[in-house]
Parts: structure tokens; C-alpha cells; sequence
């Protein structure tokens, strides 16, 4: 990569690399192996963070350290050793983020410097922030791969980015990737994916569910937009493919604890349609940048298990965009538009 040119600095000025631009993306963790230690630091991690589980620390984490981080992780552990990738020894999240980081850099050359972090786990934000701004980045873009604005998500990453920003005495100008659940460009990508994916298939599934990751409905309630967000993608999709609206299916994954969350669930959906007379479906997850368990495992293995397993004949998961031409093109398209006036 091209270095920016030498600054000139009076006698015994300290050495400051400045004047590139940086890119971070961001995506939500992952634990470094299937161990029941590592789950259980990346857990402990996710869980205490106050977006994600709104109870006072002060009740919670007594909670958390006892009972749901003795147990949990090995349950866990099983989950990530289904999806495991052995031969890099790491999980799918890791290797799809870094292949979308490489992709992005062969897109923009030597004008920017792209990295990757993760919110929970690492590589960390605060110590990807700080490799920028050592190697002379004072313009980052930090780009959270959330295409549905949550607290729970965006807005952690953004935190601890601060976090970071807080602790540098010199700072750079940092700017933040927008939600992009209705970018045109992302509807597009989208569809395609779709498209090609039944294109393969060799039949046309009785349903397409699109089933994004829950929140607590009391995310709603509050004010989050991730449950319109959800809403909107899900409509503009649908659109884009020309499918008619009853055989297209909004659900929402990954429930946790015994408090209501967004409906109607996954899984409750997935044992229910063939009772209704549905055999075939075709599952995408929106929410989701690039594959990782909630997909891999959640989706493709457990909510399988349950359509086939109260009568279903054929279920097919759509894989996320990932580092596929089209989302490489797509997250070209959104960081070039961001870095807009810097480049």
C-alpha cells in the first residue's frame, strides 16, 4: 500500500503517521474456539453488555455468572463444533468478515486501508481503531454490518468505538456506516442472491421465509427501529422478487429467556407450515451480513430438523451475501458513498 508522503516536522518533533483513510468493519463476535472456556469469555462478554440484556447489572450478572454461564456454554460449544471451519481453525464469522475486509481492500487499492473487528471478541474495535490511527488513518469510516438499525447492535458498536475515540489523545475524524435496510443497492443484492439461489434449486418452494434475528418486544416498545427496519426490508424484497405477499413469510429468530419476543417466532412457523399444507420452503436471513451460527446452525440444521420433522419435504437456506460478488459490490457501494468528500 502507498505511503503517504513525509511530513515535514521541526527538529525533534515526535514521528506522527496522518493523512490516510480508513476503513473498520465491524460485525457482531465470535468466541476463538469451541472450547467451553472460550464460549464462556465470549459469552460472559455478549451477555453483560447492558444493550443487549436490559436488567440491571446488579441482578443480572449474579444470573450470569452463575447458573447461565456454568451451562450454556457447553450447549454452545456443540453448536459451533456443527459449524466449526477445521481447517482454519475458526469460526465462519471470522473467515467470511476477513474475506469481506480482503475483498474490500482489492476494491479501493491504495486509497484506503481496510480493517475488521468484532463487537465481542477479536479483534476488538478499540484495538483495530488504535492499528488505524498508528498507521496514519486520522479519516475512519467505522462501518457496523447491521443492515437493520438496532440499540442491541449498531449502537453497541458505535459505544465502544467511542470508547476508544476516549482513550486517544489524538483523534481521528471518525464517521459511521448508516443503517442500509431499504438501500436500493441492497434490495438489489438481495433479490439476486435469492434468484440464483432457487434458480439452482430445480423447484420453486411453496414459501419464502424471511426470518430475521428477534429482540425482546420491549425494544419496541421503547422505540428501537429494528422492527420496522425488519418490516421494510422484508416488503422491498418481496417487491423486487414480484412475490405475492401470502406466500411470502416474516419471522424472527433466536429467542432468549421467558419474556416475550418479536413475532411470530422461526421455529414455532417452521413445526406449524407443514400442518398447513406447505412442503416446500426457501429460508433467507436479512438481517445478517455474512453467515455465522444463528444461520449456519440456528437455521440451516435446527429449524430444518423441525419443518422436515412435522412433515415437510424440502427446505433450502439461502446463504447470506458474505463475500460473494454481489455483497463485495454492495459494500463497495455503501463505503465509497460514505467516504464521499475524503477521497
Amino acid at each position: 500500500m502507498a505511503q503517504p508522503a513525509p511530513a515535514r516536522f521541526p527538529a525533534g518533533h515526535s514521528p506522527v503517521a496522518h493523512g490516510r483513510i480508513g476503513v473498520l468493519l465491524v460485525n457482531l463476535g465470535t468466541p476463538d474456539g469451541t472450547d467451553y472456556g472460550s464460549i464462556r469469555r465470549y459469552l460472559s462478554e455478549f451477555l453483560s453488555d447492558p444493550r443487549v440484556v436490559e436488567i440491571p447489572q446488579i441482578l443480572w450478572q449474579p444470573i450470569l455468572q452463575g447458573i447461565i454461564l456454568t451451562l450454556r456454554p457447553s450447549k454452545t460449544g456443540e453448536a459451533y463444533r456443527r459449524i466449526w471451519d477445521r481447517k482454519r481453525n475458526q469460526s465462519p464469522l471470522r473467515v467470511i468478515t476477513e474475506a469481506q475486509a480482503a475483498g474490500l481492500q482489492r476494491s479501493f487499492g491504495d486509497q484506503v486501508m481496510v480493517r475488521w473487528a468484532m463487537r465481542y471478541g477479536t479483534p476488538s474495535i478499540g484495538d483495530e481503531l488504535n492499528r488505524l490511527k498508528a498507521e496514519g488513518c486520522d479519516r475512519v469510516l467505522v462501518a457496523p454490518l447491521y443492515p437493520q438499525y438496532s440499540a442491541a447492535t449498531t449502537a453497541t458498536a458505535v459505544d465502544k468505538a467511542n470508547d476508544a475515540l476516549r482513550g486517544m489523545r489524538w483523534q481521528p475524524t471518525v464517521r459511521y456506516l448508516p443503517p442500509y435496510h431499504d438501500d436500493p443497492a441492497y434490495i438489489q443484492a438481495l433479490a439476486q442472491s435469492v434468484r440464483e439461489h432457487l434458480d439452482g434449486l430445480g423447484y420453486m418452494p411453496e414459501r419464502l421465509v424471511a426470518s430475521f434475528h428477534g429482540m425482546p418486544r420491549r425494544t419496541l416498545d421503547l422505540g428501537d427501529p429494528y422492527h420496522c427496519h425488519c418490516q421494510k426490508t422484508a416488503r422491498l424484497l418481496r417487491e423486487a422478487l414480484g412475490w405475492p405477499e401470502e406466500q411470502f413469510l416474516i419471522t424472527f429468530q433466536s429467542r432468549f429467556g421467558r419474556a416475550e419476543w418479536l413475532k411470530p417466532y422461526t421455529a414455532e412457523v417452521m413445526a406449524a407450515l407443514p400442518s398447513r399444507g406447505v412442503k416446500s420452503v426457501a429460508v433467507i436471513a436479512p438481517a445478517f451480513s455474512a453467515d455465522c451460527i444463528e444461520t449456519l446452525d440456528e437455521l440451516a440444521n435446527e429449524n430444518r430438523e423441525l419443518f422436515l420433522e412435522a412433515g415437510g419435504e424440502a427446505f433450502s437456506y439461502i446463504p447470506c451475501l458474505n463475500d460473494s460478488p454481489a455483497g463485495l459490490a454492495l459494500l463497495s457501494r455503501l463505503v465509497e458513498r460514505e467516504l464521499a468528500g475524503w477521497l
